[in-house]
């Protein structure tokens, strides 16, 4: 097997495994930090594998990307974009746009993007001892 279709492979494992985490937070977990920061911290992890399986190879700075676009969902959430959007009525589109702007979930993606930003290094860094 191709190693860019095996990795291919490994992050639609992965985002599947971690899409089932969030499903499983968002219907069961009721705790104060599991849901609310975890669940954060998990969502830019899964839009990175999710990036992953089409684009496996470069894009160093996809960590900054994802953290900028997360960023961007969140200040729009404080002008209550979902309700612009259409979906004032549609508790599971309201429940994944997101409904309120907190400086916790910024530092919660932060935290998931440092991680993936650590990831995105350590590739590097084996991808220079292999020549």
């Amino acid at each position: 097997m191709e190693a860019k279709t095996k990795r291919r492979l490994i992050y639609f494992a992965l985002f599947v495994i971690l899409l089932g985490v969030e499903i499983y937070i968002g219907m069961y977990v009721r705790d104060s930090i599991i849901r609310p920061y975890g669940g954060d911290v998990l969502v830019v992890i899964l839009l990175y594998c999710l990036i992953r399986i089409f684009f496996p190879d470069g894009i160093m700075l996809l960590p900054l990307f994802i953290l900028l676009f997360a960023c961007g969902i969140e200040f729009a959430q404080k002008y209550d974009y979902a309700t612009l959007l259409g979906f004032a009525d549609n508790k599971i589109i309201r429940t994944i746009l997101g409904t309120s702007f907190s400086w916790y979930d910024i530092l919660s993606y932060g935290i998931g993007c440092a991680v993936l930003g650590i990831a995105e290094l350590f590739k590097v860094a084996k991808g220079k001892r292999k020549r």
